[in-house]
């Protein structure tokens, strides 16, 4: 039975995810910072308890990521497809209001997170000669926009170069990496925003299991294909 660890899992997308996974019979690792929240996200999956794992962690706590990786291998063996869902803004977002506190909170989030955590799996992948790596970025990391912030936006920027270079130095080993680069998608990170935009607003974005259809495509297609991005955007 194939193993797949979501970070993000206690609220949108990664919950989105994690519940696809479940309910197609894939054992599942929910990483989160917020132990209710991850037990939330089991209680809706239709997995029985034995497949689905929780796992307490901050990805950007490089200390606590490694911690995390050998907790899941001990539970699970091995892991197949690893989804880097996690990640977060900050309201005071523009250059004008940025603090270095909350740039270094998004960066070590979004970024130094997604690194952290292929650093905990990549080496089970790379001696089983086979994984898949998907990172859930945005359409801000292919071109900028205001709305979204520096620090955002330059989390993104290098999610998606750490995906072309897993793909340039792994794929040889039978590993492969997707960004899936989505314009807005209708989770509560919109809450951070200056000025969250209202239901109507939200019910015509992206939403939650649209991705999820994404990474169920990426980590099910034939080993040999490797998709290296998808973009996405709602009418």
């Amino acid at each position: 039975m194939p193993t797949v660890v979501v970070t993000g899992a206690g609220s949108g997308v990664g919950r989105a995810i994690a519940a696809t996974f479940a309910a197609k019979g894939w054992n599942v690792a929910l990483v989160g910072r917020q132990d209710v929240a991850l037990e939330e996200t089991a209680a809706l999956t239709p997995a029985s308890a034995d497949r689905v794992g929780r796992f307490v962690c901050d990805v950007s706590d490089a200390d606590a990521v490694a911690a995390m990786g050998s907790a899941v291998l001990a539970r699970f063996g091995e892991v197949d497809v690893l989804i880097n869902s996690a990640g977060i803004n900050v309201p005071r977002r523009s250059f004008e209001t940025l603090s270095i506190e909350d740039w270094h909170r998004v960066i070590d989030t979004n970024l130094h997170g997604a690194y952290y955590c292929v650093r905990a799996f990549l080496p089970g992948m790379r001696a089983r000669a086979t994984g898949t790596i998907i990172n859930i970025n945005s359409d801000v990391g292919k071109l900028a926009r205001d709305l979204a912030g520096a620090a955002y936006v330059s989390s993104k920027f290098g999610l998606r170069g750490l995906t072309q270079q897993i793909n340039a130095e792994e794929r040889g080993r039978g590993i492969r990496a997707c960004s899936i680069c989505p314009r807005d998608i209708n989770t509560p990170l919109l809450d951070k925003r200056p000025q969250p935009p209202s239901a109507d607003v939200r019910a015509q974005m992206l939403q939650p299991e649209d991705i999820a259809a994404c990474a169920w495509l990426v980590a099910t297609l034939p080993p040999r294909v490797v998709l290296d991005e998808i973009s996405l955007s709602s009418r």
